[in-house]
Protein backbone atom coordinates (compact mmCIF):
# COMPACT_ATOMS: atom_id res chain seq x y z
CA UNK A 1 0.00 0.00 0.00
CA UNK A 2 2.98 2.31 0.70
CA UNK A 3 3.99 2.30 -2.97
CA UNK A 4 0.57 3.69 -3.92
CA UNK A 5 0.93 6.77 -1.68
CA UNK A 6 -0.12 10.01 -3.34
CA UNK A 7 3.07 11.98 -4.20
CA UNK A 8 1.43 15.18 -2.91
CA UNK A 9 1.25 13.56 0.55
CA UNK A 10 4.88 12.42 0.56
CA UNK A 11 7.07 15.03 2.35
CA UNK A 12 10.25 13.99 0.49
CA UNK A 13 8.57 14.31 -2.92
CA UNK A 14 7.04 17.65 -1.97
CA UNK A 15 10.45 18.94 -0.89
CA UNK A 16 12.03 17.70 -4.14
CA UNK A 17 9.31 19.43 -6.19
CA UNK A 18 9.79 22.68 -4.25
CA UNK A 19 13.58 22.61 -4.74
CA UNK A 20 13.14 21.87 -8.46
CA UNK A 21 10.70 24.79 -8.82
CA UNK A 22 13.06 27.17 -7.02
CA UNK A 23 15.97 26.04 -9.22
CA UNK A 24 13.84 26.54 -12.37
CA UNK A 25 12.84 30.06 -11.23
CA UNK A 26 16.46 31.00 -10.49
CA UNK A 27 17.54 29.61 -13.87
CA UNK A 28 14.78 31.54 -15.63
CA UNK A 29 15.69 34.81 -13.89
CA UNK A 30 19.36 34.32 -14.77
CA UNK A 31 18.64 33.61 -18.45
CA UNK A 32 16.11 36.48 -18.51
CA UNK A 33 18.71 38.91 -17.16
CA UNK A 34 21.41 37.74 -19.56
CA UNK A 35 19.03 38.11 -22.51
CA UNK A 36 18.19 41.69 -21.48
CA UNK A 37 21.89 42.55 -21.25
CA UNK A 38 22.57 40.86 -24.61
CA UNK A 39 19.67 42.69 -26.30
CA UNK A 40 20.83 46.02 -24.85
CA UNK A 41 24.38 45.46 -26.09
CA UNK A 42 23.11 44.67 -29.59
CA UNK A 43 21.76 48.23 -29.81
CA UNK A 44 25.36 49.47 -29.97
CA UNK A 45 26.85 46.76 -32.18
CA UNK A 46 26.19 46.66 -35.92
CA UNK A 47 24.85 43.21 -36.69
CA UNK A 48 26.22 41.29 -39.64
CA UNK A 49 23.75 41.32 -42.51
CA UNK A 50 22.83 38.01 -44.11
CA UNK A 51 23.92 37.51 -47.72
CA UNK A 52 20.77 37.12 -49.83
CA UNK A 53 22.34 36.55 -53.23
CA UNK A 54 20.70 33.66 -55.07
CA UNK A 55 17.57 33.65 -52.91
CA UNK A 56 14.26 33.27 -54.77
CA UNK A 57 12.07 36.04 -53.35
CA UNK A 58 8.32 36.39 -53.95
CA UNK A 59 6.91 39.87 -53.27
CA UNK A 60 3.24 40.82 -53.49
CA UNK A 61 2.03 44.26 -54.52
CA UNK A 62 5.09 45.17 -56.60
CA UNK A 63 3.31 47.50 -59.04
CA UNK A 64 4.19 50.62 -57.06
CA UNK A 65 5.26 52.03 -53.70
CA UNK A 66 7.04 49.85 -51.15
CA UNK A 67 6.56 46.72 -53.26
CA UNK A 68 8.35 48.25 -56.24
CA UNK A 69 11.23 49.45 -54.05
CA UNK A 70 11.49 46.02 -52.42
CA UNK A 71 11.73 44.40 -55.85
CA UNK A 72 14.47 46.81 -56.94
CA UNK A 73 16.51 46.45 -53.77
CA UNK A 74 16.23 42.65 -53.53
CA UNK A 75 17.25 42.40 -57.19
CA UNK A 76 20.19 44.69 -56.52
CA UNK A 77 21.31 42.26 -53.80
CA UNK A 78 21.53 39.47 -56.38
CA UNK A 79 18.20 37.77 -55.70
CA UNK A 80 15.84 36.08 -58.13
CA UNK A 81 12.78 38.28 -57.54
CA UNK A 82 9.24 37.18 -58.42
CA UNK A 83 6.98 40.23 -58.69
CA UNK A 84 3.24 39.68 -58.13
CA UNK A 85 0.63 42.37 -58.73
CA UNK A 86 -2.91 42.55 -60.06
CA UNK A 87 -1.92 45.47 -62.31
CA UNK A 88 0.00 43.86 -65.16
CA UNK A 89 1.22 47.11 -66.75
CA UNK A 90 2.71 48.70 -63.62
CA UNK A 91 4.18 45.36 -62.57
CA UNK A 92 5.90 45.04 -65.95
CA UNK A 93 7.46 48.47 -65.36
CA UNK A 94 8.84 47.27 -62.03
CA UNK A 95 10.34 44.16 -63.64
CA UNK A 96 11.94 46.23 -66.40
CA UNK A 97 13.44 48.63 -63.84
CA UNK A 98 14.75 45.76 -61.72
CA UNK A 99 16.35 43.93 -64.63
CA UNK A 100 17.92 47.21 -65.73
CA UNK A 101 20.07 47.03 -62.59
CA UNK A 102 21.84 44.01 -64.14
CA UNK A 103 22.40 42.33 -60.76
CA UNK A 104 19.88 39.62 -59.91
CA UNK A 105 16.90 38.72 -62.07
CA UNK A 106 13.25 39.82 -61.84
CA UNK A 107 10.16 38.02 -63.16
CA UNK A 108 6.63 39.39 -63.35
CA UNK A 109 3.31 37.60 -62.92
CA UNK A 110 -0.15 39.09 -62.85
CA UNK A 111 -1.90 37.73 -59.78
CA UNK A 112 -4.97 38.49 -57.68
CA UNK A 113 -3.63 37.45 -54.28
CA UNK A 114 -7.17 37.17 -52.90
CA UNK A 115 -7.86 34.31 -55.32
CA UNK A 116 -6.61 31.16 -53.58
CA UNK A 117 -6.81 28.92 -56.65
CA UNK A 118 -4.88 31.42 -58.76
CA UNK A 119 -2.16 31.76 -56.11
CA UNK A 120 -1.75 27.98 -55.74
CA UNK A 121 -1.61 27.48 -59.51
CA UNK A 122 0.96 30.25 -59.87
CA UNK A 123 3.16 28.72 -57.14
CA UNK A 124 3.45 25.52 -59.16
CA UNK A 125 4.37 27.51 -62.28
CA UNK A 126 7.03 29.50 -60.37
CA UNK A 127 8.57 26.32 -58.98
CA UNK A 128 8.88 24.83 -62.47
CA UNK A 129 10.10 27.97 -64.23
CA UNK A 130 12.29 29.61 -61.56
CA UNK A 131 12.81 27.23 -58.64
CA UNK A 132 11.92 26.78 -54.99
CA UNK A 133 10.86 30.01 -53.33
CA UNK A 134 12.99 30.72 -50.25
CA UNK A 135 11.66 34.14 -49.21
CA UNK A 136 8.11 35.51 -49.20
CA UNK A 137 7.29 39.17 -48.59
CA UNK A 138 3.57 39.82 -48.05
CA UNK A 139 3.33 43.50 -48.94
CA UNK A 140 0.05 44.01 -50.85
CA UNK A 141 -2.53 46.05 -48.97
CA UNK A 142 -5.27 48.68 -49.20
CA UNK A 143 -6.30 51.39 -46.74
CA UNK A 144 -9.70 53.07 -47.15
CA UNK A 145 -9.82 55.98 -44.70
CA UNK A 146 -13.25 56.93 -43.44
CA UNK A 147 -15.30 56.45 -40.26
CA UNK A 148 -16.54 52.88 -39.88
CA UNK A 149 -20.18 53.82 -40.50
CA UNK A 150 -19.22 55.25 -43.90
CA UNK A 151 -17.46 52.10 -45.10
CA UNK A 152 -19.50 49.54 -47.01
CA UNK A 153 -19.51 45.83 -46.23
CA UNK A 154 -17.94 45.17 -49.65
CA UNK A 155 -15.11 47.56 -48.82
CA UNK A 156 -14.51 46.01 -45.39
CA UNK A 157 -14.45 42.50 -46.85
CA UNK A 158 -11.98 43.62 -49.52
CA UNK A 159 -9.66 45.04 -46.83
CA UNK A 160 -9.56 41.66 -45.09
CA UNK A 161 -9.28 39.69 -48.34
CA UNK A 162 -6.17 41.63 -49.41
CA UNK A 163 -4.60 42.55 -46.07
CA UNK A 164 -5.19 39.25 -44.24
CA UNK A 165 -6.57 36.33 -46.24
CA UNK A 166 -4.03 36.76 -49.03
CA UNK A 167 -1.29 36.01 -46.47
CA UNK A 168 -2.85 32.61 -45.81
CA UNK A 169 -3.05 31.75 -49.52
CA UNK A 170 0.54 32.89 -50.12
CA UNK A 171 1.76 30.83 -47.15
CA UNK A 172 -0.25 27.82 -48.28
CA UNK A 173 1.28 28.11 -51.75
CA UNK A 174 4.94 28.67 -50.86
CA UNK A 175 5.54 27.05 -47.47
CA UNK A 176 5.79 23.61 -49.19
CA UNK A 177 8.76 24.99 -51.19
CA UNK A 178 10.47 25.87 -47.91
CA UNK A 179 9.55 22.58 -46.22
CA UNK A 180 11.17 20.69 -49.12
CA UNK A 181 14.42 22.61 -48.66
CA UNK A 182 14.11 22.84 -44.85
CA UNK A 183 14.80 26.57 -44.95
CA UNK A 184 13.09 29.87 -45.75
CA UNK A 185 11.96 33.25 -44.47
CA UNK A 186 8.49 34.80 -44.25
CA UNK A 187 8.19 38.59 -44.06
CA UNK A 188 4.80 40.23 -43.52
CA UNK A 189 4.07 43.94 -43.54
CA UNK A 190 1.72 45.01 -40.78
CA UNK A 191 1.68 48.70 -39.76
CA UNK A 192 1.97 50.99 -36.78
CA UNK A 193 -1.82 50.79 -37.13
CA UNK A 194 -1.35 47.14 -36.14
CA UNK A 195 -0.02 48.35 -32.79
CA UNK A 196 -2.18 51.41 -32.13
CA UNK A 197 -5.84 52.04 -33.03
CA UNK A 198 -6.43 55.05 -35.28
CA UNK A 199 -9.41 57.16 -36.33
CA UNK A 200 -10.81 56.53 -39.83
CA UNK A 201 -8.95 53.21 -40.02
CA UNK A 202 -11.10 50.71 -38.10
CA UNK A 203 -11.10 47.92 -40.74
CA UNK A 204 -7.48 48.65 -41.68
CA UNK A 205 -6.32 48.57 -38.04
CA UNK A 206 -8.26 45.34 -37.46
CA UNK A 207 -6.59 43.73 -40.50
CA UNK A 208 -3.10 44.82 -39.44
CA UNK A 209 -3.65 43.63 -35.86
CA UNK A 210 -4.69 40.31 -37.44
CA UNK A 211 -1.40 40.11 -39.38
CA UNK A 212 0.46 40.73 -36.14
CA UNK A 213 -1.35 37.87 -34.38
CA UNK A 214 -0.90 35.59 -37.38
CA UNK A 215 2.85 36.08 -37.50
CA UNK A 216 3.38 35.81 -33.75
CA UNK A 217 1.40 32.56 -33.65
CA UNK A 218 3.17 31.18 -36.73
CA UNK A 219 6.54 31.89 -35.10
CA UNK A 220 5.42 29.87 -32.06
CA UNK A 221 4.36 26.95 -34.27
CA UNK A 222 7.71 26.95 -36.07
CA UNK A 223 9.54 27.11 -32.73
CA UNK A 224 7.50 24.35 -31.07
CA UNK A 225 7.83 22.01 -34.03
CA UNK A 226 11.52 22.91 -34.54
CA UNK A 227 10.92 24.04 -38.13
CA UNK A 228 13.95 26.08 -39.34
CA UNK A 229 11.91 28.73 -41.16
CA UNK A 230 12.41 32.35 -40.08
CA UNK A 231 9.68 34.96 -39.76
CA UNK A 232 9.68 38.75 -39.54
CA UNK A 233 6.79 41.14 -38.90
CA UNK A 234 7.20 44.80 -39.91
CA UNK A 235 5.36 47.81 -38.48
CA UNK A 236 5.96 50.84 -40.72
CA UNK A 237 4.78 54.36 -39.87
CA UNK A 238 2.88 56.21 -42.62
CA UNK A 239 4.60 55.80 -46.00
CA UNK A 240 4.23 58.13 -48.97
CA UNK A 241 2.79 55.56 -51.38
CA UNK A 242 -0.56 57.17 -52.15
CA UNK A 243 -2.49 54.98 -49.71
CA UNK A 244 -2.24 57.62 -47.00
CA UNK A 245 -4.06 60.47 -48.76
CA UNK A 246 -4.62 62.80 -45.79
CA UNK A 247 -1.87 62.36 -43.19
CA UNK A 248 -2.04 64.42 -40.01
CA UNK A 249 0.92 65.18 -37.77
CA UNK A 250 1.94 67.93 -35.36
CA UNK A 251 5.70 67.50 -35.69
CA UNK A 252 6.18 67.41 -39.45
CA UNK A 253 9.96 66.95 -39.36
CA UNK A 254 10.21 64.35 -36.59
CA UNK A 255 7.19 62.38 -37.87
CA UNK A 256 7.35 62.98 -41.62
CA UNK A 257 6.01 60.38 -44.04
CA UNK A 258 8.52 57.67 -44.86
CA UNK A 259 9.65 57.36 -48.46
CA UNK A 260 9.00 53.97 -50.09
CA UNK A 261 12.76 53.63 -50.70
CA UNK A 262 13.62 54.17 -47.02
CA UNK A 263 10.84 51.85 -45.85
CA UNK A 264 11.96 49.07 -48.23
CA UNK A 265 15.57 49.48 -47.12
CA UNK A 266 14.57 49.09 -43.45
CA UNK A 267 12.39 46.05 -44.24
CA UNK A 268 15.26 44.30 -46.03
CA UNK A 269 17.67 45.20 -43.24
CA UNK A 270 15.30 43.59 -40.69
CA UNK A 271 15.12 40.50 -42.93
CA UNK A 272 18.91 40.32 -43.26
CA UNK A 273 19.31 40.68 -39.49
CA UNK A 274 16.64 37.96 -39.05
CA UNK A 275 14.69 40.13 -36.61
CA UNK A 276 11.38 38.77 -35.34
CA UNK A 277 9.82 42.23 -35.52
CA UNK A 278 10.77 45.76 -36.47
CA UNK A 279 9.04 49.12 -36.35
CA UNK A 280 9.97 51.79 -38.88
CA UNK A 281 11.25 54.12 -37.54
CA UNK A 282 12.57 52.05 -34.63
CA UNK A 283 11.75 54.56 -31.86
CA UNK A 284 7.99 54.10 -32.39
CA UNK A 285 8.20 50.52 -31.13
CA UNK A 286 10.03 51.58 -27.96
CA UNK A 287 7.62 54.48 -27.43
CA UNK A 288 4.57 52.23 -27.83
CA UNK A 289 5.87 49.64 -25.33
CA UNK A 290 6.77 52.38 -22.84
CA UNK A 291 3.41 54.17 -23.06
CA UNK A 292 1.41 50.92 -22.73
CA UNK A 293 2.63 50.68 -19.11
CA UNK A 294 0.65 53.79 -18.19
CA UNK A 295 -3.12 54.31 -17.63
CA UNK A 296 -5.28 54.49 -20.75
CA UNK A 297 -6.04 58.17 -20.18
CA UNK A 298 -2.31 58.92 -20.22
CA UNK A 299 -2.01 57.07 -23.53
CA UNK A 300 -4.86 59.17 -24.94
CA UNK A 301 -3.20 62.38 -23.74
CA UNK A 302 -0.01 61.43 -25.57
CA UNK A 303 -1.92 60.62 -28.76
CA UNK A 304 -3.64 64.00 -28.60
CA UNK A 305 -0.30 65.72 -27.98
CA UNK A 306 1.29 64.27 -31.12
CA UNK A 307 -1.88 64.87 -33.23
CA UNK A 308 -0.75 62.11 -35.59
CA UNK A 309 -3.23 60.18 -37.68
CA UNK A 310 -5.05 59.87 -40.99
CA UNK A 311 -7.85 62.08 -42.28
CA UNK A 312 -10.71 60.92 -44.46
CA UNK A 313 -10.26 60.09 -48.15
CA UNK A 314 -11.16 63.05 -50.34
Amino acid sequence: MGDDQNPSQNPALRLYAAITLIADIIGLLLKFTLEIIYSFMKLFVRAELKDLSGEVVVITGTGHGIGRELALQYTNLGCEVVCLDINEASNAETVEMANGLKRGRAYGFQCDVTNRDQVLELATKIKLQIGHVSVVVNNAGIMPSRPLWEQTHEEIRKVFDINVMAHFWIFEAFLPHMFEKNRGHLVSISSVAGLIGATNLVPYCASKFAVRGMMEALFEEFREHKIPIKSTIIYPYMVDTGLCKSPKMRFTKAMALLTPKAAASSIIEAHRKELLEATIPRYIGYLNKFVRNYPVRCQIMLKDFFESGVGTDQ
